[in-house]
């Protein structure tokens, strides 16, 4: 790209309001898979690819996904890293993210002190995220070992976000988990977005237009879906009618 990812996701908040980002996990979809759905993912106007998995362990299957990926679209492609493994130098940019409810140091701060070196050689564009899973949190609360925050309790994850804020990191990202049962509550996207003044990401449980447009209304400055690409063959269609929706919360934040 010609202008950095941050300032992208920047510019194309205040220009459309609630963006939309799909989720790509190589170890499901392939490389073949994965471009096709890239594809109709920005036909369907996606901002952006995140590429990553809560079990991704191969950074040969990372490598050929993303680079399949960049050779089709035209958006920026971003890695979601689970681990060591999570990182390609092909990508234009990568969430460097911290867990911040984890009761392990390792992905709170370790395994981000393991790869900063090679991040920095890649030339890859690091975009600092304080990562907070709620909820039933999947198989990234799983692996993370995150310490479980109920969503009757969105003070909590408010105090997290407010201090990663603090902090200097520059995206908060609120996660249910992929293919949580119940999405992140309006409550706590009202709570956490009326207090900062960073980009609010929330994900997780994600499955249709309306549910998009309510957490967008209640916040939400982008919105990522992974699961329901893997539900559907109606891949621009499905993510066509959630971008269009979240359009019009635009004027709601």
């Amino acid at each position: 790209m010609d202008e950095s990812v941050k300032k992208y996701i920047h510019d194309k908040i205040k220009r459309d309001g609630t963006l939309h980002m799909t989720l790509l996990d190589p170890e499901k979809t392939g490389p073949e898979k994965s471009c096709r759905i890239a594809i109709e993912a920005e036909k369907g106007g996606s901002s952006a690819i995140m590429v990553g998995g809560s079990t991704l362990a191969s950074n040969q299957i990372l490598d050929e996904v993303v680079k399949t990926i960049k050779k089709s679209v035209n958006i920026p492609v971003i890695l979601f890293p689970n681990n060591i493994s999570g990182i390609s130098p092909y990508a234009d940019a990568i969430w460097f993210m911290s867990l911040l409810n984890s009761s392990n140091t390792y992905y709170l701060i370790d395994v981000q002190a393991l790869t900063a070196k090679i991040i920095k050689k890649y030339g890859l564009e690091a975009l600092s995220m304080g990562y907070i899973i709620v909820g039933e949190g999947g198989a990234a609360g799983f692996i993370g070992q995150a310490r479980h925050i109920s969503y009757e309790h969105p003070e909590l994850v408010l105090g997290y976000s407010l201090a990663a804020e603090i902090l200097g990191m520059q995206f908060i990202y609120i996660e249910a988990g992929s293919g949580a049962s119940i999405p992140v509550p309006l409550e706590m996207v009202k709570m956490v977005k009326s207090h900062i003044s960073i980009p609010l990401i929330v994900g997780g449980g994600i499955r249709d237009d309306d549910t998009a447009f309510k957490i967008a209304e209640a916040g939400a400055d982008i919105i990522v879906t992974g699961t329901i690409i893997e539900e559907t063959d109606l891949i621009q269609s499905k993510i066509g009618s959630i971008v269009e929706k979240i359009k019009l919360a635009k004027v709601k934040h």
